[in-house]
């Protein structure tokens, strides 16, 4: 699957989630998927867990967060200074 037809999988309204982005046809917001994950929830438990949910729309979610990054410009912080 190439990047334009994961990207077809997330969508963002208004009226679902306050306007995040969701798992196209789901309640799901990729920052609650990307949660799960960075928590230590494995994709299969995450497929079991969610029924309808793919692998390709957890691999929508993660290319979702890597574009948003991608002209990201950090700027560190001042060490112990916050």
């Amino acid at each position: 699957m190439n990047e334009d037809q994961l990207f077809q999988r997330i969508t963002s309204n208004p009226k679902i989630m306050v306007g995040k982005p969701v798992v196209k046809g789901t309640r799901l917001t990729v920052e609650y998927i990307l949660n799960l994950m960075a928590h230590g929830d494995t994709v299969e438990e995450i497929l079991k867990e969610y029924n309808g949910l793919t692998i390709e729309d957890i691999h929508a979610c993660i290319l979702f967060a890597r574009k948003s990054l991608e002209e990201t410009i950090v700027m560190p912080m001042a060490v112990g200074k916050i």
